[in-house]
């Protein structure tokens, strides 16, 4: 089941991209978008994917961390693993619903309890959505000429995406600070499974979800003793997507392109990104590129808005889409080839049998 959400997500999602590639092509003459393309700046294009790299390394570092504090030994290559499956299932999946889940389950082939897992990812959740409604709202009430920029259209996503992530990162702090509540709701949600007959064994699923909350309980009790582990991972978070939203800057600088600072396009690209965040699409195509091209021909004119839209998505989004499936096609292979490892060194029941059989002496 799980692999035919994953194939009709990736339909889809080159769905997506072939009506947005058309719309944004119809009315570009290829030779002129190949000749701007060519007058562009590799420096800085070689500078954006610098800062995706360090977009998803410092989402990895902040796993390492939190793992360790929780008693996991994760080396941090390991933990890159996770991220980049993070990132390349988020990517395939409408409102990146699969990254976590994703991500999760690759930690626990390699021995790290889901609930530890599932809380890792939490804490980084709510790091993250924090980090970019306070983004937002820094450049909406600094910038409100930027927020003007958007159009009506982009400001009601604005506020439809505020409201999400803030719905979101309510019921997570919940979950963590509020284990009674939690409880409460959790059970509620199994009692509507139940009723629906989506859950079979409530007995068995109430067993095993007491025993992931007392798990979850634990960690979060480690995370407390460890407070000072919260501003890092808080520091990590700003600089992280501080070079997500650089990469418009640098596609600018690589334009050759000036009169605009840095904060105009980096504020203006974190209010797109929490407009079309929560829209329930693969890697948010289409509205990501429609936003930019809104948003952003402020910057670039009308003229390069589009040529810019390519790059720049090129950067943060395709090139790491390829690179990131790469990885996680090595993760799901090694995760293959340990468990036939696992296979092929149990005894055979045959084998077993013979060597439990005893002849008879002189037999």
């Amino acid at each position: 089941m799980e692999r035919k959400k994953n194939i009709l997500s990736m339909i889809l999602l080159l769905l997506l991209m072939g009506a947005t590639g058309f719309l944004l092509l119809r009315d570009q003459p290829l030779s002129r978008l190949a000749a701007v393309l060519g007058h562009i700046r590799p420096g800085y294009v070689a500078l954006g994917l610098l800062s995706m790299l360090v977009f998803v390394g410092c989402e990895a570092m902040c796993s390492h961390l939190i793992l360790g504090r929780l008693g996991h030994k994760a080396p941090y290559r390991r933990c890159l693993g996770y991220s980049f499956a993070g990132f390349y299932f988020s990517s395939i999946t409408p409102s990146a619903t699969g990254g976590q889940p994703a991500q999760v389950y690759y930690m626990s082939k390699d021995g790290i309890p889901a609930a530890h897992g599932a809380l890792n990812m939490m804490l980084i959740a709510i790091c993250y959505q924090l980090t970019v409604i306070l983004y937002a709202s820094a450049a909406a009430l600094l910038r409100f000429d930027l927020l003007a920029n958007l159009g009506a259209g982009l400001s009601l996503l604005l506020l439809f995406g505020g409201g999400v992530n803030l719905a979101l990162t309510a019921g997570m702090l919940c979950l963590m600070f509020l284990p009674n509540v939690a409880r409460k709701l959790v059970n509620g949600v199994l009692s509507l499974l139940v009723r629906v007959r989506l859950v079979r064994s409530p007995a068995a699923a109430q067993e095993r979800l007491e025993r992931q909350l007392e798990e979850y309980r634990r960690g979060v009790e480690c995370l407390r003793r460890n407070c000072s582990l919260l501003p890092v991972l808080a520091g990590l978070t700003v600089l992280q997507l501080t070079c997500l939203f650089t990469v418009p800057y640098l596609v600018y600088r690589a334009f050759g392109l000036s009169g605009f600072g840095a904060a105009d396009i980096i504020c203006t690209q974190a209010l797109i990104t929490l407009a079309v965040s929560s829209l329930p699409l693969p890697g948010a195509v289409g509205a990501s590129e429609g936003g930019f091209v809104a948003a952003m021909a402020l910057f670039f004119g009308s003229s390069l808005v589009t040529p810019a839209v390519l790059v720049s998505r090129g950067i943060s989004f395709y090139a790491f889409l390829l690179i990131s499936g790469s990885v996680t096609l090595y993760l799901h292979l090694r995760v293959r080839a340990r468990q036939r490892q696992a296979a092929q060194s149990l005894p055979h029941p045959s084998a077993a049998l013979k060597r439990g059989l005893r002849l008879p002496e002189g037999g």
